[in-house]
């Protein structure tokens, strides 16, 4: 998708000079657009904020400087350029110490604003850089993913760099350590999220079904079939097809598979022609794909051919900084299920989370927290309430930071009613009731969300053009 346009915002009260300035920026590639008084500028500021400030001082309903104060003081992610043909020393000077980018005196020649501008331009391209490049070292979630630590930063950016392709992803990592979160966050981020996704665990059907499972079958096609069936592959068409644990499908079907991969074409089993879809291969396995091939287990031909982006997912035991995150995430989950009131871990808890190598991973993190929820009463999670092995952990108490533990609801009811929901909602959500909490001032929401104020600006945009 084409990013759109820079929008350049002209504050004039003679109209003659904002057709001037607009002339001027004509050949540029900008959204120039022109209003002619202070309230007109306000309210476009509060509507849809543009990238660069063409700001005259002297207007006929306010004093520009107040408008230069208001985007100072809400922190807005604009660049303001003042000018004026009543400039003086002091005048720069305030407009400098309230953030002005540049002060330019009237009669302005061409030249000298189109530079102005880029420059200006270059400085808003710049802190948007800078401010996304934060919010993704500050990504504590990410589309079914918990864990903000340096390894899953790095799989989320493979993902997002990716999920618009159609290349077929790879993924591989230890049992439990989220391979299908990670294909459903692919399939979340591309242009086909709208459509299917179907995922097929080839270690869980037996292997004269996995066929049919896959391609669909026809009446009478073998023992059993009494109607026509739709495989995955079909299911599929337009979206994403998930292959788990794809090293413990049989060679000959690797073969036909192959054969689907190079052509998107497919023959149901007992049909006697083909079918077309188009589909997105992803595949995981907890393998070494690479000794599967070697030991003639796995097709060498079809690795190579779905082995194009490869992701690998860390265990548990590297994304320290996330054991607690998760296990605060599980608990309030599970809390809301079961209407418990437990809100917490116990230090010597946390220090064992910690010290505990979690060989199943987050999915046995996930079960360890669900026992305990469903078998126990009280506010916080306690030594005794852990079941084996943890219950025999010695660890000598590396307690985490307070920020980790979470908060009980207001309302433990009502959070018991809700339903999970996309991530993009409830930061939806989250942003626009923090501002309406802090009575629209955007700043004070950014800090109290741990945000940059642009950030918020940004999203706004992006909600009012429907994405």
């Amino acid at each position: 998708m084409a990013s759109e346009p820079v929008a350049v915002l002209i504050v004039e009260d003679s109209m003659s000079l904002g057709s001037v300035y607009r002339a001027y920026l004509r050949h540029q590639p900008y959204a120039v657009s022109h209003v002619p008084d202070g309230a007109s500028a306000m309210a476009r500021l509060e509507r849809d904020p543009p990238d660069v400030l063409l700001l005259d001082l002297q207007l006929p309903d306010m004093d520009g400087m107040d408008i230069l104060r208001h985007v100072h003081e809400r922190r807005m992610p604009v660049a303001v350029v003042i000018i004026t043909g009543h400039g003086s020393v002091d005048k720069a000077v305030d407009a400098m110490r309230y953030g002005a980018f540049d002060f330019v005196e009237k009669p302005v020649a061409s030249e000298r604003l189109i530079v102005t501008v880029r420059n200006a331009v270059d400085k808003v391209h710049m802190r948007n850089f800078v401010d996304r490049l934060a919010d993704d070292f500050r990504r504590e979630g990410y589309h079914g993913f918990v864990g903000s630590s340096l390894p899953m930063q790095a799989v989320y950016r493979i993902i997002d760099s990716a999920a618009p392709s159609r290349a077929t992803v790879f993924i591989t990592g230890e049992s439990g350590s989220g391979k299908e979160v990670c294909a459903e966050a692919i399939h979340r981020r591309s242009d086909r999220a709208d459509k299917p996704f179907v995922a097929i665990n080839c270690a869980a059907i037996p292997r004269d079904l996995m066929e049919s499972e896959i391609f669909g079958h026809v009446k009478g096609a073998f023992t059993g079939a009494v109607r026509d069936r739709e495989g995955a592959a079909r299911q599929a068409d337009g979206g994403t097809l998930f292959l788990d644990e794809i090293a413990e499908m049989d060679l000959d079907l690797q073969t036909k598979l192959l054969r689907f991969v190079q052509t998107g074409s497919f023959q149901p089993v007992g049909a006697s022609g083909t079918e077309q879809v188009d589909v997105r291969f992803v595949c995981a396995t907890n393998r070494d794909p690479l000794a599967e091939v070697a030991a003639g287990r796995f097709r060498e031909d079809l690795f190579y051919r779905l082995h194009v982006i490869p992701i690998q997912l860390p265990p548990l035991r590297e994304r320290e900084g996330d054991i607690l995150e998760l296990a605060n995430a599980f608990l309030v989950r599970y809390a809301a299920e079961e209407g418990k009131q437990l809100a917490g871990f116990d230090a010597d808890v946390e220090a064992v989370f910690l010290a505990y190598s979690w060989p199943g991973n987050v999915r046995q993190l996930q079960n360890v927290i669900q026992n305990v929820v469903v078998l126990y009463d009280g506010e916080h999670v306690s030594r005794a309430m852990l079941p084996p092995p943890l219950d025999t952990i010695e660890a000598h108490a590396r307690a985490a930071p307070a920020m980790h533990r979470p908060r009980a609801p207001k309302d433990q009811g009502q959070s018991a009613a809700v339903p999970i929901r996309p991530l993009k909602d409830i930061e939806r959500e989250a942003i626009e009731r923090a501002v309406a909490h802090f009575d629209d001032n955007i700043p004070q929401a950014a800090a109290a969300l741990g945000v940059s104020p642009s950030t918020i600006y940004r999203k706004r945009q992006t909600w009012d053009r429907g994405e």
